[in-house]
């Protein structure tokens, strides 16, 4: 994921540019607004939300009381008088708390009112684990999002595509569930924030790296793992390919279809828990479009089916490189 250096562009972190997301936004649109845990003074637990109170006031990026709940119930009414509320949850597992919110008014409204009251509300959820926190701090819940009709599922893997997301995200008129992979936000790329470069919007697929062996699909904090698995793995003499889903639903099918179909052969990568994932639904619908092009069964290499474990197992839990290539190893090479 490496990308291009260019003249007078410093390095910029993953956290610098979603910052960078939300102010523009809030300068360009007085609708805006950013809400949420300590988002205010202390610029949010991972400072992401830094400088936008002083530069917007308080009112528009405002510290709430420590109730996801009401945080949220709260941009439903900001969403439905004509704001875009944008939302953060402190950490994965403390976004539960809103789920009543989120399931039977956020992804319903727009349907039930015909489409005559859509809901653009951004619900930013910093996610998943590598970075040693213990429980209720490293949860990869994107399953329950993407089980929700209504909702938007986005997750960035590059610095890029961290402003590029989010900004669309803010833009839609849908609800969107925006998740942060918490141990990228301190990865660097060459980036301006004067010129971003354009990526593509919600819905969208991108091939990190072609391959020719089998596909590699993945998201958010496993893209990079996969990208070094991937440069490992011509040791073996495999060619591997890259598919970065970045959007969860919408999910671009004919992207992930057209390489797979190309490769014959695909391994689903995720953090999230195996049993019911997103990879399970990834499978399906790979071997549905794609059976007659398969030269083995889609496998899946995923967290184990356990609540998150202490920080010093963190490391056997989450797909690494050498359950990787484990897995595309089995994806029967004889055949």
């Amino acid at each position: 994921m490496s990308t291009v250096t260019r003249p007078g562009v410093k390095p910029a972190t993953m956290a610098q540019a979603l910052t960078r997301a939300m102010r523009d936004a809030m300068a360009e649109d007085p609708t805006v607004h950013v809400m949420g845990e300590d988002v205010g003074a202390l610029g949010g637990v991972f400072r992401i939300t830094d400088g936008l109170a002083k530069e917007f006031g308080e009112d528009r990026c405002t510290d709430t009381p420590l109730a996801e709940a009401g945080i949220l119930g709260a941009a439903v009414g900001m969403a439905m008088y004509g704001l875009r509320p944008v939302v953060e949850m402190q950490f994965d597992a403390f976004a539960y708390p809103a789920f009543e919110q989120l399931i039977s008014h956020v992804a319903k409204m727009r349907n039930r009112t015909r489409g005559a009251m859509p809901l653009p509300i951004t619900i930013r959820v910093p996610y998943g684990g590598g970075i040693g926190g213990v429980e209720h701090h490293c949860d990869s819940s994107e399953a329950y999002y993407t089980a929700t009709p209504g909702l938007h599922v986005v997750t960035p893997a590059t610095v890029e595509d961290a402003y590029g997301l989010l900004r669309a995200s803010i833009a839609s008129d849908d609800p969107v569930v925006f998740l942060e992979p918490k141990r990228l936000y301190w990865s660097k790329a060459q980036w301006s924030p004067e010129a971003p470069a354009a990526v593509p919007g919600i819905g969208k697929a991108l091939v990190r790296r072609a391959g020719t062996s089998a596909t590699l699909i993945t998201y958010g904090p496993s893209v990079p793992v996969c990208l070094e698995a991937a440069e490992a793995a011509r040791e073996e003499g495999w060619d591997l390919e890259v598919v970065d889903l970045r959007s969860l639903v919408p999910f671009d099918e004919e992207t992930v279809v057209a390489s797979v179909r190309r490769t014959g052969r695909a391994v689903v990568v995720h953090e999230a828990a195996g049993f019911g994932g997103p990879g399970a639904e990834i499978a399906a619908r790979v071997t549905e479009r794609c059976f007659h092009h398969l030269e083995a069964p889609v496998l899946r290499v995923t967290g184990f089916d356990i609540p998150y474990p202490p920080p010093m197992l963190e490391k056997h839990h989450l797909p690494g490189v050498e359950r990787i290539l484990d897995a595309v190893a089995r994806l029967q090479w004889e055949n």
